[in-house]
């Protein structure tokens, strides 16, 4: 009996230490292992998720650009009738019957000249005149493959452009930018027919503004690009990254007759103003003073241009002005140079006046002229 409770006592004693020692500190221990379990998932859920790896970048060309303006770009086709040449005696009334009936079958040429830009749903496409001249049909292919017969609207060969229209539906006219406010260095797309290949696409840059002196026109205010630009070229668009239209091709300087980075548009801005009065009047009208004038200064602040000659019947004989005044200011502008002068004559609405100071004799005097309308180039 006293070994038996001697046994409880020792296992009494035992218990207790044991639960001291080991069980206490085990309850511990898996109170705390459990905390730090259940703060783990918390953390868990709110540690976000890492990105997936990043999507390669987009391809960095102008594939946008061109898809919004190429279906703009026409090709133009020309057929010009060459026929025989005749004997004097053919245009006498009597023998037009005989030489009819001898005559050859007239020949064909036909040709792909160049190319045009839609500008208007209605079928109205700028291109050059040089492009459609003495055609006696126009063929206009759009970027679907389809064609259509154009008709001429209106030329001016001053700026070198030219006006046509198709009779078709479902057209897509270019979008208008601003050549004004294009800058030297801006990228650009020139879109056209070179060699009459296809449509083609190049990619240059602005490579100078207000380029004149090119021809004898007095008009020129050309967007230079080293743009591949190629015969065939003519009259396609100059757009910019956005595909907005900011010039009609127009010319290359070259020694080879191909493109050597040194390429010509007219401002879309120019451009636009002229296919205006086109479908307007048929043509453009300027003013015209009737004077030929010397970029040479004669004064000694350097501004003033010399009349060189006073045409007769003209606005300016009509007005007294005669050859040796110097014109130091037309309508309160200085006359800066002989293409300045010109641009603001043409610029006066015909039958209004064109106040000139001049100076004849050393002496300072005014003039009014009334602007007549100029006369269209042969």
């Amino acid at each position: 009996m006293l070994l038996w409770w001697a046994v409880i006592v020792i296992c009494g004693l035992s218990m207790s230490a044991l639960a001291r020692y080991l069980l206490l500190p085990a309850i511990i221990g898996a109170l705390v292992g459990y905390g730090v379990i259940l703060l783990q998932r918390q953390q868990a859920t709110t540690v976000p998720v890492p990105d997936q790896a990043p999507a390669a970048p987009a391809n960095a060309g102008y594939a946008d650009a061109v898809a919004a303006a190429a279906p703009a770009v026409v090709n133009i086709y020309s057929t010009q009738v060459l026929r025989p040449r005749r004997h004097p005696l053919c245009d006498m009334p009597r023998y037009q019957d005989l030489c009819d009936s001898y005559a050859g079958p007239a020949r064909r040429m036909q040709s792909s000249l160049g190319s045009g830009v839609i500008v208007r749903e209605d079928g109205h496409i700028l291109t050059n005149a040089h492009v459609i001249a003495n055609a006696d049909e126009i063929l206009v292919a759009f970027h679907n493959d389809l064609t259509a017969t154009a008709t001429l609207v209106g030329t001016d060969p001053e700026t070198d452009l030219a006006v046509i229209r198709v009779n078709a539906e479902n057209l897509t006219p270019i979008s208008i930018g601003s050549s004004d406010q294009a800058r030297v260095g801006d990228i650009v797309l020139a879109i056209g027919n070179p060699f009459g290949i296809g449509q083609t696409v190049s990619k240059g840059i602005i490579s100078a503004k207000g380029r004149h002196g090119l021809s004898a026109s007095p008009y020129e205010d050309f967007i230079q690009t080293d743009a591949a630009i190629n015969p065939g070229n003519s009259g396609g668009a100059l757009v910019d990254t956005q595909g907005r239209l900011i010039g009609i091709n127009a010319l290359i300087y070259s020694q080879n007759g191909g493109s050597q980075g040194i390429g010509f548009a007219i401002p879309g801005q120019l451009a636009l103003n002229v296919m205006d009065e086109l479908i307007r009047e048929g043509r453009v009208i300027r003013g015209f003073l009737g004077v030929e004038i010397s970029n040479l200064p004669t004064t000694t602040d350097g501004m003033g241009l010399v009349v060189a000659e006073v045409l007769d019947g003209s606005p300016a004989a009509e007005a007294g002005i005669e050859p040796g005044d110097v014109v130091l200011a037309v309508n309160g502008q200085p006359a800066a140079n002989a293409r300045v002068v010109t641009r603001q004559i043409a610029l006066t609405e015909p039958g209004t006046q064109i106040q000139l100071r001049l100076i004849r004799d050393g002496e300072p005097i005014d003039v009014e002229a009334t602007a007549g309308v100029r006369p269209i180039p042969d």
